[in-house]
């Protein structure tokens, strides 16, 4: 009977620890948000289902992702990371100018290199965005998880440029919230029109703008081509994304699931520098195919050097506004000699 009962015992002992345990299980199975400024098959869909996958299949959490317009512009996405109603954020370097000032260095005209294999060391390698961003990120709520390059800017217009001269007077949609890219396109003689990604396709539809610049992936996907005449290589930057969380829900995590998230976002990380590049080319790729008539142009280096100079009072400005710009631009420069001299 004794040990009837010494049965019983253990057996409800053994499922009171079972449902403790399951019961603990549950409260750590979270479901985590992650919002981005574009759609899912974009460079920055593709690196948030990387992470999302990696997440889930490393963990019981598991990530809603909310695609670009699912949230609302990209300054209502960043007050709500700020705010913790979401956990992740996935934006492009050129929307962070406004709020994190340091950002506009991706945006600088002219100083990553169009080379690929230098341009892929350099995001893997960079002192400056694993030493000195994420104490920045950290000082506006946020902790840095990766930034990205998604494909060489190219320029849509009208009609044909090569030169500052032919762009004087032209109204060149820029994206709202960075200074420098308005500074730029003033320095490359055109008239900047900030403007969000929801208002370019009408008004390039009315002519309310002359031209915008984007990578051929998203000109491709979202039939840019066939709403203007002509695409221009200036060779003068890339369109980069990055990746945060909340800070305070990171530093409010376990050492477990921090090491967890790190883990997603070099996982991702590693996918999104293989498939940004296939995407670029295949862009323009599709570009040729579907639109034969397109005129594609790409600026000799002779007709780069005057942007080139006007450039250099752009990258001054940037410095200049503020200890903190000066430092993270001399560590790229220093970060991009290294890359230079070792890419193969």
């Amino acid at each position: 009977m004794e040990k009837i009962m010494s049965l019983k015992v253990f057996k409800v002992l053994l499922a009171g620890c079972l449902l403790i345990a399951v019961t603990s299980m549950n409260l750590y199975a979270e479901e985590w948000k992650y919002a981005m400024g574009e759609g899912l098959s974009d460079p920055q869909g593709i690196y948030a289902v990387a992470f999302k996958s990696y997440i889930e299949e490393n963990s019981r959490h598991t990530i809603k992702i909310y695609p670009v317009g699912s949230l609302g512009e990209e300054t209502d996405m960043m007050e709500q990371t700020n705010a913790g109603i979401l956990q992740f954020l996935g934006q492009s370097t050129g929307y962070m100018g406004g709020t994190i000032p340091e950002m506009d260095l991706f945006t600088l005209p002219y100083v990553l290199p169009t080379d690929t294999k230098q341009l892929d060391y350099f995001f893997k390698n960079s002192k400056v965005i694993a030493n000195m961003l994420p104490a920045i990120f950290n000082q506006h709520g946020l902790e840095l998880l990766s930034i990205f390059p998604e494909g060489e800017m190219a320029v849509t217009t009208f009609v044909p440029f090569h030169s500052p001269e032919d762009l004087k007077g032209k109204k060149m949609r820029v994206m709202p919230g960075s200074p420098i890219l308005v500074e730029t396109y003033k320095a490359f003689g055109a008239s900047p029109v900030p403007m969000s990604w929801g208002d370019l396709i009408g008004a390039l539809k009315t002519n309310m703008v002359d031209g915008q610049e984007n990578p051929t992936v998203w000109i491709e996907a979202y039939d840019l081509d066939n709403l203007t005449k002509v695409l221009t290589y200036t060779g003068h930057g890339h369109f980069n994304a990055s990746a945060s969380a909340n800070k305070k829900f990171f530093d409010e995590l376990s050492e477990r699931d921090k090491k967890l998230v790190r883990a997603a976002a070099a996982h991702a990380h590693q996918i999104i520098l293989i498939e940004a590049q296939k995407l670029d080319a295949y862009g323009v790729g599709r570009i040729v195919r579907t639109n034969p008539g397109y005129k594609i142009v790409t600026l000799t280096e002779s007709e780069r050097a005057p942007f080139k100079n006007a450039a250099k009072i752009v990258q001054a400005s940037f410095a200049s506004k503020s200890a903190s710009n000066k430092k993270v631009l001399d560590q790229m420069m220093a970060d991009l000699k290294e890359a230079e001299a070792n890419a193969k």
